[in-house]
C-alpha cells in the first residue's frame, strides 16, 4: 500500500519513475564517444553502434530496476531518504514485480550482447556477462559493491573504460589507445554523478548500514573526489588532441564548462542534503552534452 504521502501515479508511470530516464546519459554518452572514435577512424559500423546503444541502455535500466528492488530489500531505502521516490520502497510496485522487471530487461539485454558477440567475438562474451553480473550485483548478491565502497570503480570501469572501448571494438575489432582516454573521460563525470548521489544519501545511508565510498571517505573527502571527477573530462579532450592527434574541433567538449557551475556549487557549499537533489540531473546534463560535443567534435574533425 502507498503512504498518504505517496503520489498517486499510474502503473506505467511507476515503471518510468523506476526506469530513472534522467540517468540514460550515463550509458548514451559513452556509446555516441566510442562511435564517434569509429567515424573518425574510417571504422563506423553502423548496427553494431546502434546494438551497442540499445544494449547499454537496457543495462542502464536493469540495473536501476536492481537498485530500487535490493536496497528495497536490504533496508537500504527508508521513509528517512532524501532522493527521488522509489518505487519499491514507495509502495507502487510490489518488490518481485519490480526483481521481473529487471530480469526482463536483462534478458533483453542478453539478446542483444548475443548479436555483439557474434560480431565481436569472445571479448564481447566476456565484457557483456560481466555487465550483466555487475547490473544485479552493484545491490545484489552476497557481496553487493555499492554496500562495500566499489560503487565508483564499477561505474568508472563499466560506464567509462568498458562502455567507450566496447562500442569501439564490436566496430572497429581494436583497441586503440585514445578509446581508454576517451572511456576515462567518460568514466570519471559519471562517477561525479554518482557521487554526487552518495553524497545526499551519506546519512541515511550510513544509518543502513551502506558503505559507500561517500560514507567512507565523508562529506569532505567525497566534495574533493567529485571535483577531481569533474576536472578530469576537461583535461582528457586537451590531452587527446595533444597527445593522440585529435581533431580540433574534440575541444568543444570543454564548452559544457557553464553547466558545470550550478552542480559544482551545490555539493561544495550544501549544508542540507535536500539541497542536492537537483545536482544529480544536472550533473547528468553534463555528462550528456560532453558526450554529444565530444562525439561531435570527433566525428566531424
Amino acid at each position: 500500500m502507498t503512504s498518504p504521502a505517496t503520489p498517486r501515479v499510474t502503473r506505467a508511470q511507476a515503471w518510468l519513475m523506476a526506469a530513472r530516464p534522467k540517468t540514460l546519459t550515463a550509458a548514451l554518452a559513452p556509446v555516441v564517444v566510442g562511435t564517434a572514435l569509429a567515424a573518425h577512424d574510417g571504422v563506423l559500423a553502423p548496427w553494431p553502434a546502434l546494438a551497442a546503444l540499445v544494449g547499454a541502455s537496457l543495462i542502464q535500466v536493469g540495473t536501476n530496476f536492481a537498485n530500487d528492488y535490493y536496497d528495497f530489500v536490504r533496508g537500504g531505502d527508508t521513509a528517512d531518504r532524501v532522493g527521488p521516490l522509489r518505487v519499491t520502497q514507495a509502495g507502487l510496485l510490489a518488490p518481485e514485480t519490480v526483481k521481473r522487471g529487471m530480469w526482463t530487461v536483462l534478458s533483453g539485454a542478453m539478446l542483444v550482447g548475443v548479436y555483439l558477440a557474434w560480431v565481436g567475438g569472445w571479448p564481447i562474451v566476456w565484457i557483456g556477462l560481466s555487465s550483466l553480473a555487475c547490473a544485479v550485483l552493484y545491490t545484489g548478491g552476497p557481496f553487493p559493491l555499492a554496500y562495500h565502497g566499489l560503487g565508483d570503480l564499477f561505474v568508472f570501469v563499466f560506464f567509462g573504460l568498458i562502455a567507450v572501448s566496447g562500442t569501439y571494438y564490436v566496430q572497429g575489432l581494436s583497441w586503440p589507445p585514445d578509446v581508454f582516454l576517451a572511456g576515462t573521460a567518460l568514466g570519471a563525470l559519471n562517477t561525479a554523478i554518482l557521487v554526487a548521489n552518495n553524497l545526499r544519501d551519506i546519512e541515511t545511508d550510513a544509518k543502513a548500514g551502506k558503505r559507500t565510498l561517500a560514507v567512507r571517505l565523508g562529506t569532505r573527502a567525497s566534495q574533493v573526489e567529485y571535483l577531481l571527477m569533474m576536472l578530469v573530462g576537461f583535461i582528457v579532450p586537451v590531452v587527446g588532441w595533444l597527445v593522440y592527434g585529435w581533431p580540433a574541433a574534440s575541444l568543444a567538449a570543454l564548452l559544457v564548462a557553464p553547466l558545470c557551475f550550478a552542480p559544482v556549487r551545490r555539493v561544495v557549499t550544501h549544508t542540507d542534503p535536500a539541497e542536492l537533489l537537483p545536482a544529480l540531473g544536472e550533473t547528468a546534463r553534463v555528462v550528456g552534452v560532453y558526450g554529444l560535443l565530444l562525439g561531435l567534435g570527433l566525428a566531424v574533425g
